[in-house]
C-alpha cells in the first residue's frame, strides 16, 4: 500500500471527526451549517482516478450519514459531487500542468480557485439540502439553508487552504 492511501484514510477519519463532533452542532442563525466534509473530495489530485474519487466521496458522505442521522443525503450529494469533480476540476488547469496537480490557490491562482471551490460546495449544498426537504413547501428555509451553508463552508475550506502547507 502506498503512502498516499494512508494519508487520504487519515484525512478522511480527521475531517469525519471534526464534522460529526463539532460542525453538525453549528448552526448559525438556524439555517447555516458548516459542510466541511465536502473538501476532501474537492482537493483530490488530477491524477486520482476517477472510480476512486467516486468511491471515496460515497465513503465520506455515508460515514458522515451514519453519525449525523441523516439518512443516504450526504452519501448522495457527495458522490455526485465525486463524480463530477474529476472532470470540473480540468476546467480550470492549464494544459501544461503536472499530472499529481492538487487544486489550490499557488497551483491554480486565488481567482480561479476561489470559483472552483464556491461552485461546486454550492452544487453540494444544494442537493443535499434538496434531498433534506424533499419539497419545495418552505422556500425561505431552503434557500438560507443552501445560501447560507454555502458561504459557512466556502470561507472554512479557503481559511484551511490559505493556512495549508503544500
Amino acid at each position: 500500500m502506498s503512502i498516499d492511501f494512508f494519508k487520504q484514510a487519515g484525512f478522511f477519519l480527521l475531517l469525519c471527526i471534526v464534522q460529526v463532533l463539532v460542525l453538525n452542532h453549528i448552526h448559525l442563525f438556524n439555517y447555516a451549517t458548516p459542510l466541511l466534509y465536502v473538501y476532501m473530495t474537492l482537493v483530490f489530485p488530477l491524477n486520482y482516478p476517477k472510480w476512486a474519487v467516486t468511491v471515496w466521496s460515497f465513503a465520506l458522505g455515508l460515514t458522515v450519514d451514519t453519525f449525523s442521522n441523516t439518512p443516504g443525503m450526504a452519501a448522495a450529494s457527495l458522490t455526485l459531487i465525486g463524480a463530477l469533480q474529476p472532470y470540473y476540476a480540468q476546467l480550470f488547469v492549464p494544459r501544461d500542468a503536472p499530472e499529481d496537480l492538487r487544486l489550490s490557490f499557488k497551483s491554480i491562482g486565488a481567482t480561479k480557485f476561489i470559483f472552483y471551490i464556491t461552485s461546486l460546495v454550492l452544487f453540494h449544498c444544494l442537493l443535499f439540502f434538496t434531498l433534506e426537504a424533499f419539497s419545495f413547501f418552505n422556500w425561505a428555509q431552503w434557500l438560507g439553508n443552501i445560501a447560507g451553508s454555502t458561504v459557512l463552508t466556502t470561507v472554512l475550506i479557503l481559511a484551511i487552504e490559505s493556512v495549508r502547507k503544500k
